[in-house]
């Protein structure tokens, strides 16, 4: 009877603590923390381990340290993967204070023109959006045609939800005007569908970039050799000079403006697939999403020259050459760097009548001087 009474005694706290640890588990899975759940689960399990041990009364030591301290240590054995995972920087294509750049802002830095701007915006001003590398470029061209206001970057005249959503938008109807590389496949069709037409206008030139860790000795990769990566013909640093050591070759999600510029760059090669992870969500719980880049040291990624090294300014990766040449501005605008995307203004039949006068200033001497003082190279170079 004492016996029985001691398991409904255990059953209850069992059921009692994992009734109070249920939110922290939660927490910890919704927050990211995937790594720590089985740290988590283990530290609940010793909980009603040593409730146990109590009940029961158990008193020798090798249960009552030892077995709590087994569980613990295997929850870390089991987690010990994920938590190395944790300890690689990562580069986010979010991971940047657009604020810093908003048009107006204090201390912005976003350029100026020496002298007032000889085009100025007046009545119905264009909504515009664009991808998170060129919001310092087009937060300047507002800054100088726009009138003085606040312009919030997510919520306002002037901001930058990312590549793929100011596509949708701009094919809604919700915006008049974006800044993006080119469109992808897959966001033509949506436009076609819609019955719009996408106009493209380049307003500048940028380097389509790869990176490693900066630790690792590969210092230039040809094209093909690129090209054989991507695809997962090669898998191992080793094959193009580098150490024996496996390729880890990130990529970003769908519609995005670098993952239409890697698709673009393959051509005719299939890409391999890409690296993926779990993440949580409120809303849709856990699913397969595209891995950020994690700076391991087999780790490979891509990006824009501008976006890698003014605005993440990560001094864990360096970019690598390619056909031996360094994606720098004067190598750009000579042409010598093989890999090189326009970028572009993107209408899709607006009737705003401040569109075509603003695009035309851009293309200006005014406009093309924001573009190279921001960092990138200029159109008509």
């Amino acid at each position: 009877m004492k016996r029985a009474g001691q398991v409904l005694g255990l059953i209850g706290i069992a059921i009692f603590v994992l009734f109070l640890s249920a939110p922290l588990v939660l927490m910890v899975l919704f927050a990211g923390g995937q790594a720590w759940l089985p740290v988590t689960v283990a530290a609940v399990l010793t909980v009603i381990v040593w409730f146990g041990f109590t009940i029961f009364g158990v008193k020798q030591k090798k249960f009552v340290l030892g077995i709590p301290l087994a569980l613990f240590a295997i929850g870390f054995l089991i987690a010990s993967p994920s938590l190395y995972k944790l300890t690689k920087p990562v580069v986010q294509a979010d991971g940047v204070e657009l604020y810093e750049y908003a048009p107006f802002a204090d201390g912005t830095k976003a350029v100026s023109l020496d002298g007032p701007a000889s085009f100025k915006m007046e009545g119905d001003l264009p909504v515009i959006d664009g991808a998170t590398a060129l919001y310092p470029i087009y937060a300047a061209f507002a800054q100088a045609v726009y009138p003085e206001k606040d312009y919030d970057p997510y919520m306002s005249e002037v901001m930058s939800n990312r590549t793929g959503q100011a596509y949708e938008s701009l094919i809604s109807g919700e915006v008049d005007l974006i800044f993006a590389a080119g469109p992808s496949e897959a966001q033509l069709e949506r436009a076609e569908r819609a019955g719009k037409e996408l106009e493209l206008t380049p307003i500048g030139k940028e380097a389509f970039v790869f990176f490693v860790n900066r630790k690792n000795p590969v210092e230039s990769l040809s094209q093909e050799e690129i090209r054989s990566i991507y695809s997962g013909k090669v898998t191992n640093w080793k094959e193009v000079g580098g150490r024996n050591q496996g390729i880890r070759a990130y990529q970003r999600p769908p519609d995005s403006g670098s993952q239409t510029a890697l698709e673009s760059f393959m051509g005719d090669t299939p890409i391999m697939e890409a690296p993926t992870e779990q993440t949580a969500d409120l809303m849709s719980g856990i699913i397969e999403d595209v891995a950020d880049y994690r700076n391991y040291g087999g780790a490979i990624g891509y990006t824009f020259r501008f976006y890698s090294q003014s605005m993440i300014g990560n001094d864990d990766v360096r970019l690598l050459a390619v056909d031996g040449v360094e994606p720098t501005a004067d190598n750009i605008r000579s042409g010598d760097y093989p890999v090189v995307r326009e970028l572009y203004a993107i209408t899709a039949g607006t009737d705003n009548p401040n569109v075509g006068p603003f695009i035309e200033w851009i293309l200006s001497e005014e406009g093309q001087e924001i573009v190279e003082k921001t960092g990138y190279v200029g159109i008509s170079e």
